[in-house]
């Protein structure tokens, strides 16, 4: 089935009261048993039934499945943020004396968790540029637990081989990690490119309207976990098997202890996202590129970077992987710092605000918010570039934002 068709019919694992067509918010911290064996059992995992809101709750859950439905995943878990699939994603492989391969140009937040908070707990952190595949194997040995990256990068958009990335990866038993936030899942399908984590910030083109804050970490069960360095994993892999530590770390242990579940609150939000995330995903992708061609000709933009751009460097690359439409993002370069400053003052359609792909059109200058604290070698070890303003397109008349871009250039002349 199409998206649209498998995405909605996604059944309750329980008939509703009610009849409801829309999955209900199922806003409680607790839930009553018919007997004490009842609850023991969903407290030990042997039912499915929820035991207690911090741990499972049934919109979330319908969330997960109706997202496991589609990407034919092992399984997902939604988590309250982007930043916390992240996390989850990268301490469930972890273990002190390890070591995380992970790009250089990664999201700013993402840097900092790997370099400044896993990095005090024992697991190192080696950064590469991913678009150069011998880099990242040169840096990968017994001890690493995963590589991680961005399929497209922000702000940078570099894209790098994934198909090679997961050669490497697999060569050391130790899974591929992607941040894929930047092209949805609908266009992009990352288990066929050999990526065995994806994690997603679903704030983003699930979410839609920046109405809610949340994260989707997907495991496809693809990697053979026997061979993994982590002691987590292998005394994990003799109760539930060599293709399950991952999730089970991530379900029994994480959740459990951390206390990232989505809300239900949120979980309905997104469900209501993923309805129509394929069709807003297209207008906002094809308004892009339009617009990323037709600044192309304006005389007061050094450099327009879109990968959909026939003569950009990643054009080819970027086709095969996500097809014609990579993303609902592009930047432009002008002049100075000052410049980019000036043009977002004056714009007057497209919001001054962080967060992407929500219906409105967003504008921000990356080197001194995203990448604000990092330090100037640290920016230019990220290649972000002071020049840089970063437009995530929305849903409004690609004229309209044209004229815009338009008028903010003309006034800061």
């Amino acid at each position: 089935m199409k998206y649209e068709t498998k995405i909605l019919s996604t059944r309750y694992p329980r008939p509703d009261a009610y009849g409801s067509l829309a999955m209900p918010v199922y806003h409680t911290a607790a839930f009553e048993f018919p007997s004490a064996k009842a609850m023991s059992d969903a407290f030990c995992g042997r039912s499915a039934a929820p035991s207690y809101s911090r741990i499972a709750n049934p919109t979330v859950s319908h969330l997960e499945e109706r997202v496991r439905q589609w990407t034919g995943a092992l399984s997902v878990t939604a988590l309250n943020t982007g930043m916390a699939a992240v996390a989850y994603a990268l301490t469930a492989v972890s273990a002190a004396g390890l070591n995380i391969v992970a790009s250089r140009h990664l999201f700013g937040n993402s840097l900092s968790l790997l370099r400044d908070t896993l990095g005090t707990l024992g697991v190192e952190a080696r950064f590469a540029d991913f678009t150069c595949p011998d880099e990242v194997a040169a840096l990968t040995d017994d001890n690493t637990a995963a590589l991680f990256f961005e399929v497209i990068t922000n702000p940078q958009l570099l894209v790098a081989d994934i198909r090679a990335l997961a050669a490497v990866a697999h060569s050391h038993g130790v899974p591929l990690i992607a941040d894929t936030t930047i092209v949805p899942f609908t266009v992009f399908h990352a288990r066929d490119f050999g990526i065995d984590i994806e994690v997603v910030s679903s704030t983003k083109y699930i979410s839609g309207g920046g109405t809610g804050l949340g994260g989707l970490l997907v495991d496809y069960g693809t990697i053979d976990w026997s061979s993994h360095p982590s002691p987590q994993m292998q005394s994990r892999i003799r109760r539930v098997g060599r293709k399950m530590p991952f999730t089970a770390r991530v379900k029994t242990e994480l959740v459990t202890n951390l206390g990232g579940l989505m809300a239900p609150q949120a979980a309905y939000m997104e469900t209501l996202g993923l309805d129509t995330l394929d069709i807003r995903f297209r207008r906002q992708a094809e308004t892009t590129l339009w617009l990323a061609r037709q600044c192309r000709e304006l005389p007061e933009i050094a450099r327009v970077n879109y990968t959909g751009l026939e003569d950009n460097a990643f054009s080819e690359l970027s086709l095969r992987q996500f097809g014609p439409l990579p993303g609902a993002v592009f930047t432009i370069d002008l002049a100075s710092r000052q410049a980019a400053f000036d043009f977002i003052d004056s714009l007057k359609l497209i919001r001054r605000a962080t967060n992407l792909f929500d219906r409105k059109s967003l504008a921000i200058h990356p080197a001194s918010t995203i990448f604000g604290t990092f330090t100037d070698e640290q920016r230019r070890e990220a290649s972000v570039d002071d020049t840089t303003v970063r437009l995530s397109i929305g849903l409004e008349d690609c004229h309209d934002l044209l004229e815009d871009i338009k008028n903010s250039l003309a006034s800061t002349q």
